[in-house]
């Protein structure tokens, strides 16, 4: 057993949003590849857990100025 690793992870291109259950302090990033699927997925997420839009990821970071959106239900 190695050590873990404290390099954060590399992230592909694509739109991302975090998910997150109701009052939870962390959640998990899910990416798509268009802004359409993006909204597709907001939608289905926000009848029961926390939504945040991170935006769109080029070469590893986000590319659009504007801070993170809440979408909460």
């Amino acid at each position: 057993m190695g050590r873990p690793p404290t390099r954060p992870k590399k992230l592909k291109d694509g739109y991302y949003i975090e998910v997150r259950n109701t009052g939870a302090a962390s959640g998990i990033k899910i990416r798509r590849d268009t802004e359409d699927e993006m909204a597709l997925a907001v939608k289905d997420y926000e009848k029961s857990k926390d939504v945040i839009i991170l935006g769109e990821s080029v070469n590893g970071k986000f590319i659009n100025d504007a801070k993170p959106v809440k979408k909460k239900k």
